[in-house]
């Protein structure tokens, strides 16, 4: 019997605001195992740049971890980002979420200046060296902009995130609901999510067709 696809998925937290969007991730989840394959999550252990109230919008003198708050999505089953060694993984996905912009890195308040969590840089440029795909949804094709310098990636058609990805010298295609691009040479597939006015139904679709297209970059 065939082994199962080893897929590192890494979140940024538990909240659209300040961490991993869950719909993202759990659709992300449900998508590799419908798939066939299996996943294992990682988060940076590390204190969240900030923690906003998703009722209000207001952001709280509150400290919570990073790992901590993944740890919601993963139903307490997630390891420290430091321990992913891409070897061990035939793929990387992200999800997205304000936390992959100001827990991974600090996009959200430095821009194209934005400096990179350091386990985070590790991973994907690991994932990156052993030309194995990654996977990146919603802003987290910014992030990867920004650690390699080069791509085709989408976050779907604003105007100013595509600026920045192109400020990091990878080139910006412009999509719609559940589309994604699929960077062969770099072994790169992204879709906008809900960096787009989307449906739930429309997440998980680019969440699936997301995986699909990892899934076949693997094969």
């Amino acid at each position: 019997m065939p082994t199962r696809k080893q897929i590192a998925v890494i979140l940024s937290g538990c909240g659209v605001y300040d961490g991993a969007e869950i719909h993202e991730a759990v659709f992300t989840m449900w998508a590799i195992e419908k798939a066939g394959a299996a996943y294992q999550l990682f988060a940076p252990d590390k204190a969240q740049a900030q923690v906003v109230n998703h009722l209000s919008g207001e952001t709280s003198d509150e400290s919570r971890n990073v790992l901590t708050e993944s740890a919601r999505i993963a139903r307490g089953h997630i390891t420290p980002l430091h321990l992913l060694n891409p070897t061990l993984f035939d793929a990387v996905i992200l999800p997205g979420g304000y936390g992959v912009a100001k827990n991974l890195c600090s996009f959200a308040f430095d821009g194209d200046q934005c400096s990179i969590d350091e386990d985070v840089k590790k991973a994907i440029l690991g994932f990156h060296k052993h030309h194995k795909p990654i996977g990146a949804l919603c802003i987290s094709p910014v992030l990867i902009a920004a650690i390699l310098g080069k791509g085709q990636l989408t976050i779907g058609n604003d105007a100013e995130t595509a600026n920045a990805i192109k400020a990091f010298g990878a080139t910006h295609t412009n999509t719609s609901h559940a589309e994604t691009v699929v960077d062969k040479e770099n072994k790169i597939v992204s879709s906008p999510c809900y960096m787009l006015d989307a449906s739930i139904t429309q997440v998980a679709a680019g969440a699936e067709n997301t995986v699909n297209a990892v899934m076949k970059l693997i094969e």
